[in-house]
């Protein structure tokens, strides 16, 4: 047979009494008379049949069977308040879904969304990241930033960031093993996204003979990629827009400024009734200004005026 619960005015006097360890403070902060929470107490220890306090001259004690209730009321009390502030946040600001990729969020998204929040404020912005393709009418998604040729049937997209992927290398590295040409990339191990195959297309447009474009280690995403590159495991090829930090800080060098345009790109996509929400209308502002922003100021000594053209579909 289940055990019955005591009444939850019961448990909520033990709980503030036991925290404040004082039937008067207790009596405060729930707003009644410390009479009421000692008859509240009391109720509940009879209900249990154990002592929880012991009651000295002017000093409350939990006895053991007091502390152990009381660890585990806290905690239950903690997650309640918890679970109603976070209702009621979510009733007073409404909220955002941004989905996109992993590497995006880490490397581009996360990193500029607070100046959004700073912009925009009031609205609770939540990233999902995931690389299958967003169900609209399903996943609870307001806008999704996705990369590809932006053809998506029914739906908005407008290009936000263009793609040029660039071998990068840790300076260290590249100080001890040469890299002057594109086929000395046969000394190095080369660090690849699971999803992609843009080294073969990268070295065929370089021009670069004797490089095994399906050699070296494999990585889930291109944020392993990224971080195998930066701790000088190899070079790694990766697209512009998701390492302009981590070159212009010096932590990853390109030896190679020539990219290889594939027509891909990032874009913002979003079902045409998107727009009649207005935390959608500001973040897409935000988001087309923030990516045209990005990609003036880009240090141009990592681009080539000239670069090669290769068409491609994935």
């Amino acid at each position: 047979m289940a055990t019955s619960l005591p009444s939850l005015a019961s448990l909520r006097a033990f709980e503030a009494t036991a925290r404040h360890l004082s039937v008067t403070k207790a009596a405060n902060e729930l707003n009644v008379t410390p009479g009421a929470v000692s008859l509240q107490v009391r109720e509940l220890e009879q209900t249990l049949g154990v002592t929880l306090f012991e009651r000295r001259p002017r000093q409350l004690v939990l006895t053991e069977d007091g502390s152990i209730y009381f660890s585990t009321l806290r905690r239950a009390f903690r997650m309640m308040r918890e679970a109603t502030e976070e209702l009621t946040a979510r009733k007073r600001a409404p909220v955002l879904t941004v989905s996109c990729t992993p590497t995006f969020a880490a490397q581009w998204l996360v990193p500029r969304i607070g100046a959004f929040e700073l912009q925009v404020p009031g609205i609770d912005v939540r990233i999902s990241t995931t690389n299958r393709l967003t169900d609209f009418n399903s996943d609870g998604v307001d806008v999704a930033v996705r990369h590809g040729l932006g053809r998506y049937d029914g739906l908005v997209s407008e290009r936000l960031i263009d793609d040029d992927p660039v071998p990068v290398i840790h300076p260290a590295l590249r100080a001890k093993l040469p890299l002057d040409t594109p086929s000395d990339l046969a000394g190095h191990a080369l660090l690849h996204d699971v999803h992609r195959q843009d080294w073969r297309l990268w070295l065929d447009a370089a021009g670069a003979e004797g490089v095994d474009p399906g050699r070296g280690p494999v990585f889930v995403n291109s944020n392993g990629a990224i971080e195998a590159a930066k701790a000088g495991d190899g070079v790694a090829l990766v697209r512009l827009s998701l390492v302009a930090r981590e070159l212009a800080e010096g932590l990853l060098v390109a030896p190679f400024p020539e990219g290889v345009m594939t027509g891909l790109a990032y874009h913002l996509v979003y079902p045409p009734a998107a727009l009649d929400r207005p935390p959608v209308v500001a973040f897409r502002s935000w988001i087309i200004a923030e990516a045209r922003t990005s990609q003036v100021v880009e240090d141009p000594s990592i681009r080539a005026p000239q670069r090669p053209t290769l068409k491609a579909v994935r």
